[in-house]
């Protein structure tokens, strides 16, 4: 079972709607300012997507943690939203640092999304799990069933 393009894109959009508001709160809370906060959440809107649909192909291509039944293991999730977290704090550092011009709070902003973040994203690939819309599965008797 593999994931089709269209997916990825949906999916990516949808994580994206979660993590910018999750990012814009917080960038208010720790720069104080309204213009800043929203600026750094909108930057994210055109470097995460394509970060979050690369990291889906990239992970497309991994079996580990799919199961025949085209369900996923939990641990996978947790995995996935890991790896997409260490490219995610990088990428809000850079910003929120052009942005501000602070780097102390840049990287508060983004060691603060670790943990908001990975929940998040954790959350959303559970949901996500349970969509078979977008599947691609091996055996056409399977693929026949959930179409």
């Amino acid at each position: 079972m593999k994931d089709s393009k269209a997916r990825s894109i949906v999916k990516g959009i949808s994580w994206r709607v979660v993590a910018s508001f999750d990012t814009f709160v917080l960038g208010y809370i720790i720069f104080g300012n309204v213009a800043q906060a929203s600026t750094i959440a909108g930057f994210e809107v055109l470097t995460k997507i394509l970060l979050f649909f690369f990291h889906e192909r990239l992970w497309n291509v991994v079996k580990a943690g799919r199961r025949p039944d085209g369900s996923v293991a939990p641990w996978r999730s947790l995995v996935k939203s890991i790896s997409y977290r260490f490219w995610g704090s990088l990428d809000t550092t850079l910003l929120s640092y052009l942005v501000t011009g602070n780097i102390g709070h840049s990287f508060i902003l983004s060691g603060t999304e670790v943990v908001t973040k990975i929940g998040f994203f954790y959350l959303h690939e559970r949901v996500w799990s349970h969509v078979k819309w977008g599947r691609i599965y091996e055996d056409a008797d399977v693929k026949l069933r959930d179409v």
